[in-house]
């Protein structure tokens, strides 16, 4: 399968992952970091950057 930059981008740009109930969310890395983003699942505060595959 072919890896085309803007599938990637769509895929895995800013995406992030939930560390309790691994929920993806898309947003910003800064409000992540300043902790604006809340889980839509279990309200949780942590993420972590989606893994990106091979």
């Amino acid at each position: 399968m072919a890896k085309f930059p803007e599938a990637m981008a769509r895929m895995y740009h800013n995406v992030f992952v939930c560390k309790k109930c691994k929920t993806k969310k898309k947003t910003t890395i800064t409000k992540v970091l300043q902790g604006k983003v809340t889980c839509r699942k279990c309200g949780s505060k942590s993420f972590r950057a989606i893994k990106k595959g091979k």
